[in-house]
């Protein structure tokens, strides 16, 4: 069985484990290195962030309760727990976005007070978010360097801020060039982008939040190289993830945070996934394993050589693909290969240059996407902020975005605001959406239970073909199953259902067809049930030869 260390007993005990980093390279716990002073042989690296009894609170919410965290100098810690745990508030307190209720944050054994992120990286703390935050027309070097620029005479001083990357680069085997355009740069490379961004400005420890969501497992391998390389240099990292495989892969010590209060510590040697999802959530670790299969003959939606132009190059080049009602159609690609502008070309979102879209034999080409939408087009999007949701609303109003001209969210001519609230209760409870009620503002939601609204909304609405864009990123394991078994009850009802995921488990296991997109084009066809996540990867970066 596995060790979980909860209490006064755990957090008086010291690490049982001595693992090597990923690739064999060692724990820097074991080369007694943690930056210019050594540790004795077998004793413990000194903590480079402790939290005591950090409580912070929000209008009828309290996010964290009394969280106790211990993280060691120049080890992976990885924080999991479902969403709405409290993971992100907490991380956004050391980070210095948020001011805890009460509690205290230690640094190297000293007390210290963040109020600002200004405060938490002159400390040595840096964050990498999930969502990258570069400058696609700036270089590497402008993006690395932009509110710490260097400067001589007045001017950015190009040389020094050049010399700077290149060591920093060279140190954590990042390979960055500083005089490329991040547009020209993939999903891994601008992740790199973002770690030497916080190491430019002195960071000993880095937080990363679900660092590994948009990446191929090429590039997941090459970031758990760059994590022991940070590691071999003292670095400390904090690693936020749903992928529990991943965390035990990587991770030296693993912190459970259930409901807003810390469960434990696990030991990634002794605990199995399975396991972690039993203490994260009370369940077992879900499958995307479809059932047999329920693929019809009739038709639900039909691309025929569509093709979008943007910037003067075709960011979808002359895609033709069918979907049937019962099917599961997977499209697979690195992120920014036209995924994105494919799935908006098919809502009416982003007007073709050329091709057609055809709707249960409809050609649907010049529809608004409100009518596409009404003629049974439901949707997932990939950017829940940006398409899917108001920050700024009330979950009754979000239920009924896209859905305004139909019941229950209208009676005759006007919005029917009992209506409404009613099926967002209904949704809450049916999809465990976790918030005090319907008139709760979304930007009160965690991630997750914002994206369980967006599925239970799409879902009620009962459509004939769903478009679901990353529909369980940044989701924990327990919504993750309801949303992978709603995706199969749908299909077995006759829905059918393009699915675009950067989680290759997800797409093997749900797609009943699969199509690799490279460069805007549909280069691959393949058969998931003959297909490996590493094999699917290589197609996705142009290493295999396709088989068109």
């Amino acid at each position: 069985m596995y060790r979980l260390d909860v209490g006064e007993d755990a957090e008086e005990r010291p690490p049982d484990r001595a693992t090597s980093a990923p690739g064999g390279s060692p724990n820097p716990c074991d080369t007694h290195r943690t930056g210019p002073e050594e540790t004795p042989l077998n004793e413990p690296a000194p903590l480079a962030v402790e939290l005591r009894g950090i409580t912070k609170r929000f209008p009828g919410v309290v996010a964290n309760r009394d969280i106790a965290l211990r993280v060691r100098r120049g080890e992976v810690h990885a924080i999991v727990g479902e969403n709405g745990a409290g993971k992100s508030t907490l991380m956004k307190t050391l980070y210095g976005m948020h001011r805890p209720d009460e509690g205290e944050i230690l640094l190297d054994g000293k007390p210290v007070t963040l109020r600002s992120p200004s405060d938490a990286i002159a400390a040595g703390i840096g964050m990498v978010h999930q969502h990258f935050m570069l400058a696609d027309n700036f270089t590497v070097l402008e993006n690395v360097v932009l509110g710490s620029e260097p400067t001589r005479g007045g001017r950015l001083d190009r040389t020094t801020a050049r010399r700077r990357i290149r060591e920093i680069s060279d140190s954590y085997a990042l390979g960055l060039d500083p005089d490329t355009l991040v547009e020209e740069l993939g999903v891994g490379d601008r992740q790199r982008v973002e770690i030497a961004k916080v190491l430019y400005r002195g960071a000993r420890t880095l937080i990363l939040d679900e660092p590994t969501a948009v990446l191929v497992p090429q590039e997941v391998d090459e970031l758990f190289g760059n994590l022991a390389e940070l590691k071999r240099e003292g670095l400390t990292v904090i690693f936020i993830s749903h992928k529990l495989d991943e965390v035990r892969r990587v991770a030296d010590a693993i912190t459970v945070i259930r409901r807003g209060t810390t469960v434990g510590t696990a030991d990634p040697r002794t605990t199995t996934a399975g396991q972690l999802a039993e203490l994260m959530v009370g369940a077992e670790l879900p499958t995307p394993q479809k059932r047999d299969s329920t693929v019809r003959d009739t038709p639900v939606l039909e691309l025929r050589g569509l093709t979008v132009v943007a910037g003067g190059r075709s960011v979808v080049d002359d895609v033709s693909l069918t979907v049937r009602e019962g099917e599961v159609v997977g499209i697979a690609g690195v992120e920014g290969n036209g995924q994105a502008e494919l799935v908006d070309a098919i809502m009416g979102l982003r007007p073709p240059t050329s091709g057609a879209v055809a709707l249960a034999g409809a050609d649907i080409s010049g529809w608004s996407t409100r009518r596409r939408r009404e003629e049974g087009l439901g949707f997932i999007p990939e950017d829940r902020h940006r398409q899917g949701i108001l920050l700024e609303a009330p979950l009754w109003e979000n239920r009924i975005l896209g859905h305004q001209t139909r019941p229950p969210s209208v009676k005759g001519l006007f919005i029917d605001r009992k209506g409404a609230r009613q099926d967002t209760d209904r949704i809450m409870r049916e999809y465990d959406v976790r918030a005090p009620g319907p008139d709760t503002l979304a930007l009160a939601l965690s991630g997750g239970n914002q994206q369980k609204l967006i599925v239970g909304r799409e879902m009620s609405a009962r459509p004939r073909l769903l478009i679901a864009a990353h529909p369980t990123r940044g989701v924990d394991v327990g919504a993750q199953s309801v949303i992978w078994e709603l995706l199969k009850d749908a299909r077995a009802e006759g829905m059918g259902i393009v699915l675009v995921s950067a989680d290759l488990d997800e797409l093997i296991g749900l797609s009943d067809t699969l199509h690799v997109m490279l460069r805007g084009a549909l280069v691959a066809t393949l058969d998931p049930a003959r297909l490996t996540p590493e094999e699917l990867g290589g197609h996705m970066t142009g290493a295999r030869e396709v088989d068109a």
